[in-house]
């Protein structure tokens, strides 16, 4: 008798230590628009999803007519999401308005396009936290290089791939992902 008791304490204790080591999933998180409105990523169940790090001043920047084509084509199976971020050579200096603007005026964006924010360093975004930390999103550790770099998440909501900013959302590999079944 003793010794069930011990033993079901002790599943007791690694269950609920096992509780405090997990972490969000990605159908988790809550983030704001560009215009302030409220995205949940549990929306997103059932579809392959690309984030991407956006800026409106950096040689990648045409990506957005890509990644806008990428999204019309394929928007059955795919949410594109673009994160302005103003991290690299401060690329992304604009207001909320002044994003909207570009990206429409300029490359026809119709992507959501969430809220500006950080995707590297000590403020780094929850989200970003979780794309780049294998501790988190339990598949790889990545740092964001650049501008435009592409994070592939399949429908379950697992992380499958990074791709670089110098890799178009065009390229045959992140064509051949979308298209897998």
């Amino acid at each position: 008798m003793k010794t069930n008791k011990l033993g079901l304490l002790f599943f007791l204790m690694l269950f609920s230590m096992t509780g405090f080591t997990q972490t969000s999933g990605f159908y988790d998180f809550k983030v704001k628009t560009l215009e302030g409105g409220d995205f949940d990523f549990a929306s997103l169940k059932g579809k392959k999803v690309m984030i991407v790090n956006t800026a409106s001043k950096c040689g990648f920047t045409p990506q957005y007519k890509d990644l806008e084509e990428v999204y019309v084509k394929y928007h059955d199976n795919l949410v594109i999401i673009g994160f302005p971020a103003n991290n690299f050579a401060s690329q992304e200096p604009g207001t909320a308005v002044e994003i909207r603007k570009f990206c429409t005026e300029n490359y026809g964006v119709t992507f959501p396009l969430m809220e500006k924010i950080s995707v590297k360093g000590n403020d780094m975004a929850p989200i970003y936290k979780w794309l780049t930390s294998k501790k988190e999103n339990g598949v790889m550790d990545s740092e964001v290089k650049w501008n435009f770099q592409k994070y592939l998440i399949d429908e379950n909501g697992k992380l499958v791939d990074v791709v670089y900013s110098k890799d178009k959302p065009t390229s045959d590999k992140v064509i051949a992902w979308i298209s897998f079944k």
